[in-house]
């Protein structure tokens, strides 16, 4: 091939193509000095050396464009550069304080904050650690020899031979590619299973972070106590490191390829999502909408809604409309403000039931092109193919019925795909987890709603039901039972969770079990605890804890019964899978277990949407 002569160029090019393998695509954040952008070699020759494709990002505040820039990346590099304004902090300025970039900071906060709700891989680098702090809940010291850092006290004196306290100095002179001292990293951390304890790392920075905030924990520092490395602390592949490590060659590249592995490992989960469907078959988001939530909006408030089920690339949600038990003897008192007043209406469990439907209407009229009830699994496949979110509607607690077979036609006709039939405490239908044993089982009239259910093509949902309750409703029932939010008894003693002989039984008949991410029903009781749940605690539960309660229904049921049913909104959610934007997450967690995409599938919908067809087709 001649060195100037583009032809030949070319016909590599061509020869080479049909066998290109994809290359995750890294975007970086780019410097800015007026009138240009700009980027220094060692940081893209790093990500080419790992694989990888590098893009590079401009200084740009436009959220469209941020967006967009997103949806084409696999990982985010944030690179070194100048002093925040400490305005963005809420501080004033400090005489410490270097140069500022005004035209940086805005865009790189901005596509931070996203680029982590989206789950996308990212690694901060100096000025990137900060960024990271900036954006996501942390503090960043102006200047770490400054007296006043806000009482932040970040420096530990090191000891001198007896003769008393000293620092490092951080901003050294020195080549960039000579490390000038060493760090220590936390055991556990992926720093310290790429390095080991000990790293030695250059210093050119005179900031560093202060306090990490509740996203992040510190996985390295400096023999001075400055913060050298923050990672997730939930479970997501986001890493800050204050040194400069495109400049460390051979080291420093070690952490470039966690990046491009972890960019290849969430382009391929990307590409899963947009093959299958992904279906949470519970949650009780509808609770909170006479409260004023914003479904249509990133709400703060609630953990399931449009934007976060976008970022987390989740096709659809079951929303219930819960129904609480009441005590024996007492009434069933829900109360809504008047929509052109402030006066509280009491309602019964139909009427309720019914509000939570119009309410779930209404949501869905307001933002019609972006979503769609589902009744069936038909609708949801054809919503996915036209690019809507959907959502189907089902019924916690056969209170609603106000023990009235019609009612249950009734709310056949509306839509509900299935029907929990009980909740904490015993109703007239059947007898609860947490109950008193009122039916020994399922009532007469628990046998009539069952027997009227599968005429209408509904699902007999037996999670929160007592274990007698639920063997007599596998009796009854003509067609397959299912749990919509449960787990497994052999990992956590709670009478809401399932037996192995339940969840045996639940396969032969071919049902299906959601695992669901309530702590409580996670792990055993370590530490008091509220909630909506029964009573009693938990320990903090991750997204580790759910797929090993996930593996074992697998090992007793087998791949064709298992699925995911979160509860979100209902006390549901965990570290690593805490709400609706972290679905992709979860899939990630599978895909490093080597479940395969059939596999993957079944678990996100499939099996569940086996079992409602079934059930629909039995319509009489």
């Amino acid at each position: 091939m001649q060195r100037f002569n583009l032809q030949s160029h070319l016909d590599t090019l061509y020869t080479r193509f049909p066998q290109a393998e994809h290359q995750p695509v890294i975007g970086l954040t780019a410097n800015f000095a007026a009138p240009d952008v700009s980027l220094c070699e060692r940081y893209y020759n790093q990500v080419l050396a790992a694989g990888a494709t590098p893009v590079i990002i401009p200084p740009v505040s436009d959220t469209d464009t941020i967006v967009n820039t997103l949806e084409h990346i696999d990982g985010l590099i944030l690179t070194g550069g100048a002093d925040y304004n400490p305005l963005w902090a809420g501080e004033q300025p400090q005489p410490g304080l270097h140069h500022i970039n005004a035209r940086r900071d805005l865009p790189e906060l901005l596509i931070t904050r996203l680029a982590y709700d989206r789950n996308i891989p990212i690694l901060g680098i100096c000025r990137g650690i900060q960024t990271l702090a900036m954006a996501l809940g942390g503090t960043v010291v102006q200047d770490i020899n400054s007296s006043n850092n806000n009482n932040k006290t970040i420096q530990t004196p090191l000891p001198r031979g007896g003769e008393g306290g000293g620092f490092l100095k951080h901003s050294q002179d020195a080549d960039r590619n000579l490390p000038t001292h060493t760090v220590t990293t936390v055991e556990g951390s992926v720093l310290h299973s790429l390095y080991g304890g000990t790293v030695c790392v250059n210093s050119f920075h005179h900031q560093a972070v202060g306090e990490t905030g509740p996203l992040f924990r510190v996985t390295a520092t400096a023999p001075d106590g400055v913060i050298e490395a923050i990672e997730s602390t939930a479970h997501r592949p986001v890493i800050g490191v204050q040194w400069h490590p495109e400049w460390l060659e051979e080291e420093g590249l070690k952490i470039f390829q966690w990046l491009a592995d972890q960019a290849r490992n969430f382009h391929t989960a990307k590409l899963l999502h947009r093959r299958i469907l992904t279906l949470d078959t519970h949650v009780d988001t509808p609770m909170f909408f006479h409260q004023g939530i914003h479904f249509d909006q990133r709400d703060q408030r609630i953990k399931c809604d449009l934007q976060k089920m976008t970022d987390g690339r989740q096709d659809a949600v079951i929303m219930a409309a819960y129904l609480p038990q009441p005590k024996m003897g007492e009434q069933f008192s829900q109360k809504v403000k008047a929509p052109s007043s402030n006066t509280q209406h009491l309602l019964t469990p139909l009427s309720y039931a019914n509000l939570i439907f119009d309410q779930i209407e209404q949501i869905v009229k307001a933002n019609s092109p972006y979503l769609s009830i589902a009744r069936t699994p038909a609708d949801l496949y054809e919503d996915k193919r036209k690019g809507r979110r959907s959502i189907m509607l089902a019924i916690e607690n056969g209170l609603a019925l106000e023990h009235d077979l019609a009612n249950l036609r009734h709310f056949a006709q509306r839509g509900i795909v299935y029907m929990t039939l009980c909740h904490n405490g015993d109703n007239d239908i059947c007898d609860s987890a947490k109950g008193c044993n009122t039916h020994q089982g399922v009532s007469r009239f628990g046998q009539q709603v069952i027997q009227e259910m599968n005429r209408l093509g509904i699902m007999v949902d037996l999670s929160h039901a007592a274990e007698k309750s639920f063997y007599d409703a596998a009796d009854i029932s003509s067609t397959p039972i299912v749990c919509s939010h449960s787990n497994c008894r052999a990992l956590c003693d709670h009478p809401r969770n399932l037996t192995d002989d339940q969840m045996r039984l639940l396969a032969r008949q071919g049902g299906v079990m959601q695992i669901t991410l309530y702590p409580g029903f996670l792990r055993s009781k370590l530490s008091p605890s509220g909630g909506r749940g029964l009573e009693g605690g938990f320990g903090e539960a991750s997204v580790l804890d759910a797929i090993a309660h996930l593996e074992h229904a697998v090992s007793v049921m087998g791949i064709d019964h298992v699925g995911i049913g979160t509860d979100f909104d209902g006390d549901g959610g965990v570290t690593g899978f805490n709400d609706s934007s972290e679905a992709i997450n979860f899939t990630l967690h599978l895909l490093r277990r080597k479940y395969s995409e059939r596999d993957i599938q079944k678990i996100w919908g499939g099996n569940w949407l086996r079992v409602m067809t079934t059930v629909q087709k039995s319509r009489q």
